[in-house]
């Protein structure tokens, strides 16, 4: 904890693979919440380091193998002992050579349709990442994919209607964001936040706030 008493995220956007154009707009916007302290970091030696100062690790828009053995045995210690994970869009494209993190948050990236309008539908509107949001959302975002719908001790937050869009993979059971315990440590990833315009979007900074939120164990 700060002097002020501030949660402080550590914010990670290292990056092998393909780089997101809205990566710098997506850690003003954690920074100017200002609900936390934000360190943000590109250097996987940051994740060697005792992780104990950090309420929540942020994995945003990382993609490609990004952390060092070390580093791995880290994250997991710090999530398994109680610390908070919250993953945001490529995320789910990052660490696929490490099993441990397929579980950690839950399910992987396969493949997206083109940019498009289309429809989150809100499943459980008692989250702090959706209690703010219609039950049907409309945005504009890539319709992320996965290997398979989480499961065990999942909490599905929102799903997407694939009849809202072209080119979904997943039918009915197709989510979008979800929340999940990971041994002590909390878990919340959303698969929304492609474009730089969703860090400038009122629904979408709450949906994240409050999932990171939830995550560092500061909402409910």
């Amino acid at each position: 904890m700060t002097t002020d008493d501030r949660p402080r995220l550590l914010v990670y956007t290292r990056t092998t693979d393909y780089r997101h154009e809205s990566i710098p707009y997506g850690v003003a916007a954690l920074a100017w919440h200002g609900a936390f302290e934000v360190d943000h970091t590109e250097d996987p030696a940051a994740l060697e380091r005792p992780l104990d100062p950090y309420a929540a690790v942020v994995f945003l828009s990382t993609s490609g193998e990004v952390l060092t053995p070390a580093g791995r045995e880290r994250l997991a210690r710090h999530v398994e002992s109680g610390g908070g994970f919250a993953g945001v869009h490529a995320a789910a494209c990052t660490e696929y050579d490490w099993p441990y993190y397929g579980e950690l948050l839950g399910a992987r990236f396969t493949r997206h349709p083109e940019l498009q309008p289309g429809d989150a539908l809100v499943a459980d509107p008692g989250h702090p990442a959706t209690r703010h949001l219609p039950a049907v959302w409309t945005r504009t975002d890539e319709w992320y994919d996965f290997d398979a719908a989480p499961r065990g001790p999942v909490r599905v937050l929102l799903r997407a209607d694939e009849s809202s869009y072209d080119g979904g993979g997943m039918g009915e059971d197709h989510p979008l964001a979800w929340c999940r315990t990971q041994g002590a440590g909390r878990v919340f990833y959303t698969a929304l936040g492609h474009a730089p315009a969703a860090y400038e979007d009122e629904d979408f900074l709450a949906h994240l706030y409050g999932g990171v939120g939830w995550a560092a164990r500061t909402a409910d």
